[in-house]
């Protein structure tokens, strides 16, 4: 994982909630932690890691809060802690 994708790791879990993550990027992040991407149905997509599925809505600009605390969430789900992944 590259400094870019840790920032980003980063971002997610920063606090108060950023809302200026770019989508493709936090994409890219879910790739480098090993998930699996899938297009779905109804502008959204699946995300499996470590055993979760999830699924999120595609957006083509910046993430909206809700989203940024529901991915969150999941990476916490899955294990998975910034700290880990020092910028």
């Amino acid at each position: 994982m590259n400094h870019r994708h840790r920032k980003t790791l980063h971002s997610i879990f920063a606090h108060p909630i950023n809302n200026n993550l770019d989508y493709t990027a936090v994409v890219h992040v879910l790739e480098q932690l090993g998930a699996e991407i899938e297009n779905k149905s109804g502008n959204r997509i699946g995300v499996t890691l470590n055993g979760h599925t999830v699924a999120f809505t595609h957006v083509s600009h910046d993430l909206p809060k809700e989203e940024v605390v529901q991915i969150r969430k999941f990476l916490e789900t899955c294990g998975i802690d910034p700290e880990a992944y020092p910028v």
